[in-house]
């Protein structure tokens, strides 16, 4: 990736990547399951106008190490999340995470309230009710040829990182990780950026979220799918900004 530079960062052991680009207030990605940071190019990019973004690569995703063990369940993604705020002196700072890495901000808002001074949770996963680990994939099947061609080899390279048994470890562990428990005790502002076209997390799935999530908002983009990132950066960038300056983060 160009116009930014990677930040490494010892975190429980484990180096811990980031890509940082542009300058102002600071702002953490969150990538979904079994992506990286260098999938997010064309967001941060139209973020990087007015923030100082922090492209977070999890445990065993992109460039951070990870362990065989780790992660295995949601709960670790949040926990090196939270380690890694610390480490890098981010504690209350806007979060934006996408798919799964909406489902782990929900999370993190739940457990760790003073580490989020903002959600946006873009095509997020989250509650109990989600299809098997089966459906997704099929779902998943469906939604990447509707996808930007351009998105194909870099997503291909991050899930080859990744690796198929730490992608199917942490989707299955979507029946055991009760988001729906923890969605009502999220008190930091919260932003629901929907694709009205995305195959893998139905709009009745954000409005279930929105329901949960106590003064939460939504923003819906049409014909969006489920990579809104990188095929809609300009639009999830303008909503996320907008929020964000008029929740005062």
């Amino acid at each position: 990736m160009s116009g930014g530079h990677a930040l490494y960062l010892d975190v429980g052991g484990l180096s811990t990547h980031a890509w940082v680009r542009g300058s102002g207030p600071p702002l953490v990605v969150v990538p979904g399951l079994g992506c990286a940071s260098w999938m997010y190019v064309r967001l941060t990019r139209e973020l990087a106008r007015s923030r100082t973004v922090y492209v977070y690569d999890p445990p065993g995703h992109g460039h951070s190490d990870g362990l065989r063990h780790l992660p295995d369940c949601i709960e670790q993604l949040t926990d090196h999340l939270a380690a890694w705020l610390e480490t890098a002196g981010l504690r209350g700072v806007p979060i934006f995470g996408h798919s799964l890495g909406g489902e782990v901000g929900f999370d993190l808002a739940a457990r760790y309230p003073q580490h989020v001074g903002a959600l946006i949770a873009c095509a997020p996963t989250g509650i109990p009710e989600n299809p098997s680990v089966s459906a997704q994939l099929v779902r998943l099947l469906v939604d990447l040829p509707r996808e930007r061609i351009g998105l194909l080899v870099p997503a291909l390279r991050a899930y080859s990182r990744c690796g198929v048994r730490r992608m199917l470890k942490l989707a299955q562990d979507q029946d055991n990780h009760d988001t729906g428990r923890l969605l009502s005790r999220i008190r930091a502002p919260t932003l629901l950026v929907n694709g009205m076209s995305d195959s893998v997390v139905r709009l009745w799935t954000v409005d279930a979220i929105r329901k949960a999530v106590p003064s939460a908002y939504v923003c819906e983009i049409k014909g969006g799918t489920h990579a809104l990132p990188d095929v809609f950066p300009r639009t999830v960038a303008r909503y996320t900004l907008d929020f964000l300056e008029a929740v005062g983060q």
